[in-house]
C-alpha cells in the first residue's frame, strides 16, 4: 500500500470556486484515489494508511509554467550564457534551475526553446525518478527565420523543407510541441523587431500543417499585431507574449481577439516577477495601453493562461507568484488567477491529467499556509510539495 491522507482547514479541487472546507486528498501511488470532506475520508480509509494534518492550510492543484526556458540564466547575457556553455554544465545548470521550480510549487512547465534538446534527457529523468523537478513539456529548438530572434539555439529555416527538416527533427528528439518565432524579439541583438514578422502566412500555415503531421500542436513567439493575425490564420494553439506591437505602438485588433476567443486559443502574455521595473522603463504612457489592452482582452473573454518567461534578463526562476500579482494588480480576481495558474493552464497545454484533484488525476498538489483565495502570497512558501505522487522535502 503506497497511499497518504492529507487533511487541511480547505481544499481546492479546480476550477478554484470549487472548495471544500475541512478537506482531504488521498494518494495512492501517483495518482489522487479521493477526495472529499476530511471527516469522511478519515473514517472510511484504513487506519494504517499514513495521515498528513494539515491546520491552517490549504491544498490546491500544483502550478504550471507555460513559458521557461531552462537553457537560459535570467542574467544580464542569457545568450553568451547559453552559447558559450559546455553542453554538459548547461545540462546540469538547467537541472539546478529545474529543481528550482519544482521548490516554487510549480509542478508542469512548458520549455519553449532550448540548446542541442538537453531538455529531452532532464524531461525523461524526472519522468523516471532518477531526477528532481516538474512535469515538462519541451519544444526543443525553435524555428526561427536566418539571422532572427533567438537563432543562436539552432532553429534557422530558410525554405520550406527546411521548416518540414526542423520539425521532424524537433518531432525525432522527442519534442512534445513545436515553437515558432513568428515575429522578432528583444533578446536577440541585430534580429528583427518586436513588431517584424519573420514568416509569411503561408509559412505560418506550413508550420501550422507540418507539426499537426506529427502530432503536434504549435506555440507562437508574436508580438506584432499583423502577425498575430496571421497566427490565429494558421492555427496556433497558444499566443505568447500577443503584445500588439506596431512600428508607431501598441494597435488592438479587436476582430483578431474575437476570434482568438471563438477558436480557444490560449494567450500567455510572459510577464516575470520584476514586472514593476518592466512597466516603470516603459514608461507611463506605453504601460498604460498595455494595460488598457490586457483589460479589453480579457472583457472579450480571452483565455489568458500563467507563463513566467524564467530564463530571460530579471526573469528569475521559481519568481512564480510576482507574475500572479501582475495580474491581481490589474483587477484579476483571485479565483481566475489560480484558474490561470492551474485549470486554464492545464486545458491549454492539453493537459487532462492535471490542473485539478479528482480521483484518477495525476498526484501533482500543493499544500500551503493560509488561503491563497484571499491572499497570493500564500502560495510563495509552499508547506508540502507533491509532483507525480513524489514528495519534495520543503
Amino acid at each position: 500500500m503506497n497511499q497518504l491522507l492529507i487533511t487541511a482547514d480547505r481544499v481546492i479541487t479546480g476550477p478554484a470556486d470549487h472548495v471544500i472546507p475541512q478537506g482531504a486528498v488521498l494518494l495512492d501511488a501517483d495518482r489522487v484515489a479521493a477526495v472529499g470532506p476530511a471527516a469522511a475520508l478519515d473514517a472510511s480509509v484504513p487506519a494504517e494508511v499514513p495521515r498528513l494534518r494539515c491546520p491552517g492550510a490549504t491544498v490546491l492543484p500544483g502550478l504550471i509554467d507555460c513559458h521557461v526556458h531552462l537553457a537560459f540564466d535570467a542574467g544580464p547575457d542569457p545568450v553568451r550564457a547559453v552559447t558559450e556553455a559546455a553542453a554538459p554544465d548547461l545540462a546540469t545548470a538547467m537541472a539546478d534551475r529545474a529543481t528550482r521550480l519544482l521548490a516554487a510549487g510549480i509542478t508542469t512547465v512548458r520549455d519553449l526553446g532550448d540548446r542541442d534538446a538537453l531538455t529531452i534527457p532532464l524531461r525523461d529523468s524526472i519522468n523516471s525518478g532518477t531526477a528532481s523537478g516538474p512535469r515538462i513539456l519541451a519544444a526543443t529548438a525553435p524555428l526561427t527565420s536566418h539571422g532572427g530572434h533567438c537563432h543562436f539555439l539552432g532553429g534557422e529555416v530558410v525554405s520550406d523543407d527546411g521548416i518540414r527538416d526542423r520539425i521532424a527533427r524537433n518531432a525525432a528528439a522527442g519534442a512534445d510541441l513545436i515553437k515558432v518565432m513568428a515575429s522578432g524579439g528583444a533578446l536577440t541583438p541585430g534580429g528583427p523587431r518586436m513588431w517584424e514578422p519573420q514568416f509569411t502566412s503561408r509559412q505560418l500555415r506550413l508550420i501550422v500543417r507540418e507539426s499537426a503531421r506529427h502530432g503536434l500542436p504549435v506555440a507562437a513567439h508574436v508580438h506584432g499585431t499583423e502577425t498575430i493575425t496571421q497566427c490565429v490564420d494558421a492555427g496556433v494553439r497558444t499566443l505568447e507574449h500577443c503584445s500588439w506591437r506596431t512600428a508607431e505602438g501598441v494597435v488592438h485588433d479587436p476582430e483578431t481577439t474575437r476570434r482568438i476567443v471563438a477558436e480557444d486559443v490560449a494567450v500567455c502574455r510572459c510577464v516575470s516577477g520584476d514586472w514593476q521595473l518592466f512597466l516603470k522603463q516603459m514608461g507611463p504612457e506605453r504601460a498604460q495601453a498595455m494595460i488598457d489592452v490586457i483589460g479589453e482582452m480579457r472583457q472579450a473573454g480571452v483565455r489568458f493562461i500563467a507563463g513566467t518567461d524564467a530564463g530571460v534578463p530579471g526573469a528569475h526562476f521559481g519568481d512564480y507568484v510576482g507574475m500572479l500579482e501582475f495580474f491581481a494588480s490589474l483587477g484579476f480576481g483571485h479565483p481566475e488567477i489560480l484558474d490561470m495558474a492551474t485549470t486554464t493552464s492545464a486545458h491549454a497545454l492539453a493537459l487532462a491529467d492535471t490542473g485539478s484533484l479528482a480521483p484518477g488525476m495525476r498526484a501533482d498538489l500543493l499544500v500551503v499556509d493560509g488561503n491563497p483565495l484571499t491572499d497570493l502570497n500564500a502560495l510563495r512558501h509552499p508547506r508540502h510539495i507533491y509532483t507525480a505522487g513524489r514528495h519534495l522535502p520543503v
